[in-house]
C-alpha cells in the first residue's frame, strides 16, 4: 500500500506540473497581453529545468562508502565519508543524501548528521562526513545510500537507493582487571587453599605432620607410632584451575554489562594462566571447551559480539541441562544480571555434589540489588557458594569494583 501511494504521488506531481505548463500557455494565449505572456515566459524556464531534472538519471551517480575503522568497541565513535561521482554535470539545485542507518543504529547521537542537504550545481564530485557516537555492542549492516533531487518548486522530485551493503562487529568494551582465585575449602577442616588441589593418593612421596583439615584415611599409623605423633602421607600434588563460565542470557536491564564483563573476566583468566570455557544458550547453543592462549579469547570475544539476550528457557534449567557435561573439578562462574529464585535454588542443589560454584551479579552503575536477590544471595552463602555482585567502573575510573 505503501509503495502504491509513493507511486501515486509521482505520477500526480507529474501530471500537475503539465498541467501548469498547459494552463499557463493557454492563459497567455487567449488572454494576451503583456501580463499573460509575462506569466508563460517566467514559468517556463522553471518549467524547463523541471524536464531537466526529470529526464536527468540519478543511475549517473557513482558513490562509495568508507568507514573509519574495521574493529569497533561500544562507545566509539564511527566516522563514515560518502563520495559521490558522476560524468554528466547536469545543474543540480539541490542533492539530499542519506546513510540508511538500520534500526540499532537510529538512536546514536550524530554529531555530524547522517542525512544532509547539499547544492553542488555542476560540481563532479561531493564528499561527505558523518559521525555516529557510542555505538552499542553488537552486529550492524550499513545497507545503502539514499539520494533525492527535485526541481525549484518541487513539482519534480527523483529519488533513489543504492545499495551498499557493508557489516562490521562492534565488540564488548571491558577494562583490563587482575584475577584472583576464591579460596577453596577441603573436606574438613578450616584450612584454605588458593589453588584447587588434585591429589594423586597412589603416589606416596613422604610423610609430615598432621594438620587440620587432612583426612582420616591419609593417616600413616607406622610412622605415627615410631615418632609417638599422628603424622600423615604426603601425596603428589597436581595443581589446576579451570574455569568454564556460564552466561545468562535471559532479558535483563543489566545485559550489556554482563556481556563486558563476561570479556574481561575471560581475558584475566587467560591472562592468570587458566584454562577458561563459556557456556551460552540462547536462540542458539554455543560451548567453547576449556582452553588457553589468544586464540581462545578471541573467539570467545567474537561470540560476545553477536549475542542478544534471546533465551526463553530460565537460566536455571540451562545450568542443570548443561553443568554435567563437565568434570566436577572445574570452578563453576555463572554470570547473570538478576539473580532469582529459581536459579538460587537450583545451585543450592548443586552444592550437594561438592562442586566449585560461583556467582557473579551485574548491576549497572546506580542500580540497587532487589531484597529478593539479597535473600537469594543469603541463601546461597549459606550453602558456602560464593557470590558477588560486579558493579562496572564508572567512564573516569578504569577499573571494575567489586563487592563481595
Amino acid at each position: 500500500m505503501k509503495v502504491f501511494f509513493q507511486k501515486a504521488k509521482k505520477v500526480w506531481k507529474l501530471i500537475s506540473f503539465l498541467l501548469l505548463v498547459v494552463i499557463t500557455f493557454v492563459y497567455a494565449m487567449f488572454q494576451g497581453g503583456f501580463v499573460s505572456w509575462f506569466l508563460f515566459i517566467s514559468f517556463l524556464p522553471f518549467a524547463l529545468y523541471a524536464f531537466l531534472v526529470m529526464i536527468y538519471p540519478l543511475q549517473d551517480f557513482e558513490v562509495t562508502r568508507t568507514i573509519n575503522q574495521e574493529k569497533y568497541r561500544a562507545g566509539d565513535r564511527l566516522v563514515g565519508t560518502i563520495t559521490l561521482r558522476r560524468t554528466v554535470p547536469v545543474p543540480l539545485a539541490f542533492l539530499l543524501v542519506e546513510e540508511v542507518l538500520p534500526n540499532n543504529l537510529l538512536f546514536c547521537q550524530q554529531t555530524k548528521q547522517a542525512k544532509r542537504i547539499l547544492f553542488p550545481w555542476f560540481k563532479s564530485t561531493v564528499t561527505i562526513q558523518y559521525a555516529l557516537d557510542r555505538l552499542p555492542r553488537g552486529e550492524h549492516t550499513l545497507t545503502g545510500i539514499r539520494l533525492v533531487t527535485g526541481d525549484f518548486l518541487g513539482l519534480v522530485e527523483k529519488e533513489r537507493v543504492i545499495e551498499l551493503d557493508r557489516h562490521f562487529l562492534v565488540y564488548p568494551n571491558y577494562v583490563e582487571m587482575t584475577y584472583r582465585q576464591h579460596e577453596n575449602k577441603f573436606d574438613q577442616g578450616s584450612t584454605s587453599s588458593r589453588m584447587k588441589m588434585v591429589r594423586d593418593t597412589s603416589m606416596t612421596v613422604g610423610v609430615r605432620e598432621y594438620q587440620p583439615g587432612d583426612r582420616f584415611s591419609w593417616i600413616d599409623w607406622k610412622a605415627s607410632a615410631r615418632r609417638n605423633d599422628i603424622m600423615t602421607k604426603e601425596f603428589e600434588q597436581q595443581q589446576s584451575h579451570d574455569v568454564m563460565l556460564f552466561l545468562d542470557r535471559s532479558q535483563s536491564a543489566s545485559f550489556e554489562s554482563v556481556v563486558s564483563y563476561s570479556a574481561a573476566l575471560t581475558k584475566a583468566i587467560l591472562k592468570y594462566g587458566s584454562q577458561v570455557g563459556l557456556v551460552s544458550v540462547g536462540e542458539d547453543r554455543s560451548i567453547f571447551s576449556l582452553r588457553s592462549g589468544e586464540e581462545q579469547f578471541a573467539g570467545i570475544y567474537y561470540h560476545l559480539a553477536k549475542i542478544q539476550p534471546n533465551c526463553k528457557r530460565d537460566f536455571s534449567k540451562v545450568i542443570e541441562m548443561e553443568i554435567g557435561k563437565f568434570q566436577p573439578t572445574v570452578t563453576f562462574v555463572f554470570l547473570t544480571g538478576k539473580l532469582t529464585k529459581g536459579m538460587a535454588e537450583s545451585l543450592e542443589k548443586l552444592s550437594s555434589r561438592h562442586l566449585h560454584l560461583e556467582v557473579h551479579l551485574t548491576k549497572d552503575v546506580g542500580v540497587r540489588v532487589t531484597k529478593e536477590e539479597l535473600a537469594c544471595m543469603d541463601l546461597l552463602k549459606r550453602r558456602n557458594i560464593f557470590v558477588k555482585t560486579i558493579y562496572p567502573s564508572k567512564p573516569a575510573a578504569d577499573v571494575i569494583s567489586e563487592v563481595s
